[in-house]
């Protein structure tokens, strides 16, 4: 569809009104004559508005009549009309002429890359993978072999559950979906102990198979066996099973830092410089002296790139760049201040490792200092359930 927009333009094309009581139907009966019309527009029940080609609009007059609507032109787009309207001017033309040309040369290459990941993938490194696979900006797509670049990172990668890549105009568009990092899952004719996956205190333990090797208020440590893929009998023996279990554990999540009564913190002064830089293709144009005015400051850099339509972007990117002056300020914290601003930190990093915060039983805060800091610790205990099976080997 896109394609044939833009060969509209070139070739040229008309703004139509249409009125009348049967719209409807005078929109299927363009389908099913093949006249192509776009960016259709109701107004009202009775009023219309669409593009339509200019060899399309000859087509119209006998559609008109059978469904008793009424076609105006509001206005003519498009290449021919505009040589026409500046047909007395020569550069102008002739300038026009050069970018059109220029527009259909790049209208054959990648200049924009979209990467859409659900999960936690790098989208910087998802980029590079595309680029070591031919697929970058600038590339030519005719000779871009989307099956063939999509196969070899699957093989590549296998954090990568599925991945599709579709051109579309001058842009491509990178679809990723991660992949789950399941535990290796044994059949249940398979012996296997049950070993500890973390360090833990253990606070609960129900055996349904196999010989418990640990008991209630045991310190466990990550590879040790908590429960035995075996059952010993009076009269049968010793006899391998496939071990079941819950196993409720205590389990530790710390972490302290320094925090110094004296620090030195940026203090915004308010001002601000903005410098723009014109990239076409990797070279870049200054609108700037390099060197800021200003002494010491913070700065923020935003890139948009041009587009003529939605997915027709241009090989010219537009870089903002952003200066925030700040100035350095001296500032002595108290024991207190410094204990709630250092257990606050502390405690959302730690939270962030907790995946079910609403099993958090305890907490407790250690402060240790001197004259120079104060070291505050965050220590959480987390009731979960523990334990991985791990295959006997004869």
């Amino acid at each position: 569809m896109f394609l044939k927009i833009w060969l509209n333009y070139i070739i040229g094309f008309v703004n139509i009104k249409v009125e009348g009581y049967f719209l409807e139907r005078f929109i299927n009966i363009c389908i099913s004559k093949k006249i192509f019309l776009w960016n259709m527009e109701r107004k009202k029940s009775s009023l219309l508005y669409a593009n339509i080609s200019v060899n399309d609009y000859k087509k119209l007059k006998q559609i008109a009549k059978k469904t008793k609507v009424r076609v105006k032109i509001e206005a003519k787009k498009g290449l021919p009309f505009i040589i026409h309207r500046y047909r007395k001017r020569k550069i102008f033309l002739g300038l026009l002429v050069l970018v059109v040309i220029g527009l259909i040369i790049t209208s054959n290459f990648i200049w924009n890359i979209d990467v859409n990941v659900n999960g936690e993938i790098s989208k910087q490194e998802i980029i590079q993978e595309l680029n070591n696979q031919g697929l970058k900006v600038g590339s030519n797509k005719s000779k871009i072999d989307t099956n063939s670049i999509i196969n070899k990172i699957r093989l590549n990668r296998d954090d990568i559950a599925w991945i599709g890549i579709s051109l579309k105009g001058t842009n491509a568009i990178v679809e990723i979906k991660e992949a789950d990092q399941a535990p290796e899952i044994l059949d249940e004719s398979e012996f296997c102990n049950i070993i500890s996956n973390k360090t833990a205190m253990i606070t609960k333990i129900n055996v349904q198979n196999g010989t418990a090797n640990v008991k209630e208020g045991d310190i466990v440590k990550p590879g040790e066996i908590m429960v035995l893929g075996y059952v010993e009998g009076k009269y049968t023996g010793i006899r391998y099973v496939h071990a079941k279990a819950d196993i409720e554990a205590k389990i530790w999540y710390s972490k302290k830092e320094k925090f110094y009564y004296n620090q030195q913190i940026k203090v915004p002064s308010g001002a601000t410089e903005k410098k723009y830089t014109l990239n076409i293709n990797n070279f870049k144009i200054n609108f700037y002296k390099t060197l800021s005015k200003f002494k010491k400051y913070d700065t923020i850099n935003e890139s948009k790139k041009l587009m003529l339509f939605s997915n027709f972007y241009l090989p010219i990117e537009i870089i903002k760049t952003t200066n925030y002056e700040y100035e350095d300020q001296d500032i002595t914290y108290t024991e207190e201040e410094l204990k709630s601003m250092g257990t606050k930190k502390i405690e959302e990093e730690l939270k962030n490792e907790i995946e079910n915060k609403e099993n958090i039983v305890n907490k407790q805060v250690n402060v240790y200092g001197n004259e120079e800091y104060v070291e505050v610790e965050v220590i959480y205990e987390v009731l979960e359930n523990i334990g991985i099976k791990d295959k006997i080997l004869f």
